[in-house]
């Protein structure tokens, strides 16, 4: 009788002994995650002061004539 009281204690605690690496392994894991949060969230706030420094030119056609920043604006490169 005794012999399956230690084979039931020993399987528990094998079990206990998992469950506590599990845990372990899944903290490193969440720690790793919100790790990579992080940098994604560095990451975009970068893209953010990127994109905001960006000018649209108005679509009204007045500033387009004669800008040199516009390739095939001048009509003399056609001819």
């Amino acid at each position: 009788m005794w012999l399956w009281v230690f084979v039931f204690g020993g399987i528990a605690l094998a079990g206990l002994v998992m469950l506590i690496c599990y845990a372990v392994w899944l903290a490193h894991k969440t720690a790793d995650v919100l790790s990579e949060l992080t940098v994604l969230a560095d990451r975009t706030g970068k893209m953010l002061d990127l994109l905001s420094q960006i000018e649209v030119p108005p679509m009204d056609g007045s500033r387009r004539v004669g800008d040199a920043r516009i390739v095939g604006d001048r009509d003399d490169e056609f001819v």
